[in-house]
């Protein structure tokens, strides 16, 4: 592990200091390690679009109907407080949490602590070079988790990659203390089969238990055998993080065959994933539930027995939805928000010619009680604004504005910006307000915009895969309650309990 502190000053870059021993003088002029992607959320890509493509993006930008290139429009009732570029960690920018006046922030290349208790100018505290993506990040009391996907050669913080056909390739948790947020110390690390995508905390007094989500099998994959068709599940003491070890892996879709019981993808469901795990995972513990989005499965399941999760109801939508990304409830759970990322986070769908259906939020109804607990469709959900085909643009991480007896929410949309919603009325979602930049690029696909927007403490705080981190405050005498809300941490996925 190498910690990067840097001292700001206005211009971007400048004054990058390396205090963690044993730094080698190669990585000040190398710079970290970029690590090695995997399928679904997308790593920065370049890629040529067509010359019609590209014409009619320019047309469209001199004709108002989308911003100028790295132009920022926002709705009135939205206001941008700040945007703090990039620094010592050039990779794609991941996903974020919070704890106290800290907002923590992954990065394919490790992750950065922010200091926001003035969130109109956040501070960095320290930066960590730890390579692996996606490094998906969560905090629980003294501990930071931290997510690795792409095939190490070990699990250091120094690792290169290395092929995930060599049985001695690394992949799985990482563990971080963090009672001293300027120099984060790494204190374990476990293996899990085929990685960690995405990772969920179901935190308990004496114990953290975490969810692995992770996808992709192959016979050639040593540590990544099909039928991969549960999570892992991670005890982490406490007090004594080091004997972190995996005490469980459910099986979420049992069947006969080398595939499992979920969706087979095509050629039976055509533009449809084949279910071999799962993406993302939402816990939501005051309710023991857990809604689970996986590939070309939606799941919901109760979690009494955090070790032992439960399977209520399972959906699929062979119409609309390519690969079930993330999930979210609202407040009182009986609603489920289910996200489809089509094109893996790398295409243009926020278009004509895809249409409002797909790569959109899929709003579900849950009816009934008990294990007889039944998933609804009820509508779908897409920004209004259609995005140029060189903009990366779909449905991606979100959290609700914490409103009594409304159901509104914030949601990254990559380049699409970041979208306030209300659902309250299943079948009749509205957008409330918007923020937006303009194309990266008008000539060429480049991988960016918004990987995360969440609401915490009266601020929408974004991790901007490749603008970096930005800080936005709505005015709306809809979202205003939400402001006398306050907590003490949060993990998106592990969804508190707002009023109680």
């Amino acid at each position: 592990m190498t910690l990067l502190n840097n001292h700001r000053t206005r211009r971007r870059r400048l004054g990058v200091a390396a205090t963690a021993a044993g730094l080698l003088a190669a990585l000040l002029t190398a710079g970290p390690a970029v690590a090695t992607p995997d399928p679904g959320d997308a790593p920065v890509t370049s890629e040529k679009v067509s010359k019609s493509a590209a014409a009619e993006a320019r047309a469209a930008i001199e004709a108002g109907e989308i911003p100028g290139q790295d132009e920022i429009v926002h709705s009135d009732n939205i206001e941008h407080l700040v945007n703090i570029p990039k620094d010592a960690l050039p990779g794609t920018n991941s996903d974020l949490a919070f704890q106290g006046k800290y907002a923590f922030a992954g990065n394919y290349d490790g992750f950065r602590i922010f200091d926001i208790s003035n969130p109109k100018a956040p501070k960095t505290v320290s930066q960590v070079l730890c390579p692996g993506s996606q490094n998906d990040i969560t905090v629980s009391g003294d501990l930071l988790f931290l997510s690795t996907d792409s095939s190490r050669s070990d699990n250091s913080c120094s690792s290169t990659t290395q092929p995930a056909t060599e049985k001695s390739s690394w992949e799985g948790m990482k563990v971080f203390d963090i009672s001293d947020k300027k120099n984060p110390k790494y204190v374990a690390a476990v293996e899990t089969a085929c990685g960690s995508h995405t990772h969920t905390l179901v935190p308990e007094r004496k114990n953290v238990y975490i969810y692995v989500s992770s996808y992709s099998p192959s016979a050639t994959f040593p540590d990544c055998q099909p039928p991969h068709d549960g999570i892992s599940i991670i005890k982490v003491p406490r007090k004594a993080p080091e004997k972190a070890a995996v005490v469980n892996f459910p099986v979420l879709f049992p069947g006969e065959g080398p595939d499992g019981g979920g969706n087979p993808g095509g050629p039976t469901n055509p533009g449809v994933s084949k279910t071999t795990g799962c993406h993302d995972i939402t816990v939501l513990p005051s309710k023991d539930l857990a809604a689970g989005a996986c590939m070309g499965d939606g799941i919901l399941f109760s979690i009494k027995d955090p070790e032992n999760p439960k399977i209520i109801d399972q959906v699929q939508d062979n119409v609309n939805f390519a690969f079930w990304h993330s999930a979210s409830f609202n407040q009182k759970a009986n609603k489920v928000v289910f996200t489809d990322e089509l094109g893996g986070g790398g295409a243009a769908t926020c278009n004509e010619t895809v249409g409002p259906n797909r790569g959109a939020d899929g709003i579900y109804d849950i009816v009934g009680k008990g294990d007889k607990r039944k998933l609804v469709f009820k509508s779908y959900f897409k920004i209004p604004r259609h995005q140029a085909d060189t903009e990366n643009c779909v449905a991606h991480n979100g959290s609700l504005i914490p409103v009594k007896g409304k159901d509104i929410m914030v949601q990254a949309w990559y380049q699409g910006g970041i979208s306030v919603w209300d659902f309250t009325n299943s079948s009749k979602p509205k957008e409330i307000a918007f923020f937006e930049r303009g194309p990266l690029s008008t000539t060429t696909m480049v991988t960016g915009g918004s990987w995360s927007a969440y609401y915490y403490n009266g601020y929408i705080y974004s991790n901007d895969i490749a603008k970096g981190f930005d800080v936005l405050k709505i005015n709306d005498r809809r979202t205003d309650p939400a402001k006398k809300n306050r907590l003490d941490e949060l993990n998106v996925q592990t969804q508190p309990d707002y009023f109680d």
